[in-house]
């Protein structure tokens, strides 16, 4: 159940007996040989299934998010922090101010981080909001595979290369891993360290891994939609 499935009447109607929405925050940035996309594309995907599954509706994902380090990649399009928080806080007003009481945000973009900050502030002007946040590679869900697998999860390699985040044919060799410590990169350096994009690692991996990753992190999306 998408809102762009949906007309306001529906949305009344469902307000009536629920609170609960999901809202995807992405990115427009390169991802090496993936979709510039995948960002939006992976948790929008986790929420279409999560929405067949509980009836909780998805509100339009916001496909920006913050990305300046990637500003050399033509692709990417980047919001300013300070737009960005902006943004959000809007989206969620718009969406409290309807009766939604209950958001579940499905983050897929790590530039996007910081806006946690402003959304606490936000829970202390509006007492009864709640929120809930889930980064899937973030999780120990993701962690798990990883390590059962020997595989090293990185920004644009086999991590985020699921059948529907591909555009291209993805290299059959694994990259180096590259590690510029505790260096701030600006564009141009960043560029120059990782080439291609990928941070290095294998490309891909067989389906059957993804689609295990894929069904564990559903799992913990149906389980943050209950909100206990």
């Amino acid at each position: 159940m998408q809102f762009e499935n949906l007309n306001w009447m529906k949305v009344e109607e469902y307000l009536e007996n629920d609170d609960r929405v999901i809202l995807v925050l992405g990115a427009c940035e390169q991802h090496g040989y993936l979709s510039l996309m995948t960002d939006v594309r992976i948790p929008m995907a986790m929420a279409k299934k999560a929405t067949d599954e509980t009836g909780i509706p998805v509100a339009p994902s916001l496909n920006f998010g913050c990305s300046p380090f990637f500003l050399d990649y033509p692709g990417t399009i980047s919001l300013k922090l300070e737009t960005y928080l902006a943004v959000v806080e809007d989206i969620i007003r718009s969406l409290y101010g309807a009766g939604f009481r209950r958001i579940l945000i499905l983050n897929g973009h790590g530039g996007n981080t910081p806006v946690m900050i402003h959304l606490v502030e936000l829970v202390n002007e509006l007492p009864d909001l709640q929120l809930r946040w889930y980064a899937w590679w973030t999780t120990d869900t993701v962690s798990a595979i990883a390590k059962k697998y020997d595989l090293q999860a990185q920004h644009g390699n086999w991590l985020e290369a699921f059948d529907f985040t591909r555009v291209a044919k993805l290299p059959d060799e694994a990259k180096p891993m590259i590690d510029e410590g505790t260096a701030i990169l600006g564009k141009a350096a960043t560029r120059e360290a990782y080439v291609d994009g990928a941070y290095g690692g294998a490309y891909q991996v067989d389906p059957s891994i993804m689609q295990e990753m894929f069904e564990a992190c559903l799992a913990d999306v149906v389980k943050e939609l209950a909100f206990n």
